[in-house]
């Protein structure tokens, strides 16, 4: 008998996997600690945008509040400057200056508090940072170089005098500071034509008594008189005004009319 004929097998075909609906589903199970880490983690970012939310909000708030409560305080500062507590005023200017670092009045207004109290470099400071803000302010710029000159810093209250005048020709106040800083450094022809243009821009009390003063010390006494009866007529119950025209009245020969001015100045000093 002959071998039955043996089938002839190919090469052998991989199983493809069955179709996805025909494969169980296993369920990977999830404890109590996943459910509470994912749920921490939202929690988290919930309240991350929670506090940029705020912090953004109290930001506003602080930008909007801060310079009232710096104006508030300045109010403040000025009250306490005008009845002459120098020590207190700077403490509340200090505070509208740390609210707000650009108010410029608070800082003119501390300048005047330490004037007050005689410290004139503190006084400086603080107009320096008034024309750091504002450099053409003619106010800081007279009242700095008026500290100068009590400093007897009579480059630099020059130098604020002529930016004075250069800001505004029209400013009297500004050519009174830069005829007391040349007379004071030996020139009182040069300050004589500063002084007249103080007048004339504005004749007050001040501005003819330096002009007066300056008359005198050129010895044209009857020039001075003159001027010394404008300050007396704007300021009757002032003595300076009567002293100084009683020198000049002596000076020409006018010895009655000296002897009364003088007592006229006792009389109001009290003495």
């Amino acid at each position: 008998m002959g071998d039955a004929p043996h089938e002839k097998l190919g090469p052998q075909q991989p199983e493809f996997p069955r179709e996805p609906s025909d494969v169980p589903l296993v369920l990977v199970p999830v404890s109590a600690e996943d459910v509470e880490r994912r749920s921490r983690r939202i929690r988290l970012a919930v309240g991350a945008c929670a506090l940029c939310v705020l912090a953004g909000a109290g930001l506003l708030y602080k930008r909007w509040v801060d310079p009232l409560h710096a104006q508030e305080s300045y109010d403040s500062g000025v009250r306490l400057l005008q009845i002459a507590r120098y020590d207190q005023a700077i403490l509340s200017f200090d505070r509208s200056t740390a609210l707000k670092p650009d108010m410029v009045e608070a800082y003119l207004m501390r300048a005047r508090a330490y004037i007050g109290l005689s410290k004139p470099e503190l006084a400086i400071r603080d107009f320096t940072r008034v024309l750091d803000l504002r450099p053409m302010d003619t106010q800081a710029l007279v009242e700095r170089g008026l500290t100068y000159l009590e400093l007897k810093n009579f480059r630099d209250a020059l130098s604020d005098a002529n930016r004075a005048v250069e800001a505004d020709a029209n400013l009297a106040k500004a050519y009174n500071l830069r005829g007391l800083v040349v007379r004071a450094m030996g020139d009182p022809h040069k300050a004589l034509q500063d002084f007249t243009r103080a007048v004339q821009l504005m004749p007050n009390e001040d501005n003819y008594y330096q002009r007066g003063a300056t008359y005198q010390m050129l010895g044209d006494h009857r020039r001075a008189i003159v001027d010394f009866d404008q300050v007396i007529a704007y300021r009757p119950d002032g003595a300076p005004g009567y002293f100084a025209r009683a020198e000049s009245r002596r000076a020409i020969g006018d010895a009655e009319g000296a002897k009364a001015d003088h007592q006229q100045g006792r009389n109001i000093d009290g003495r």
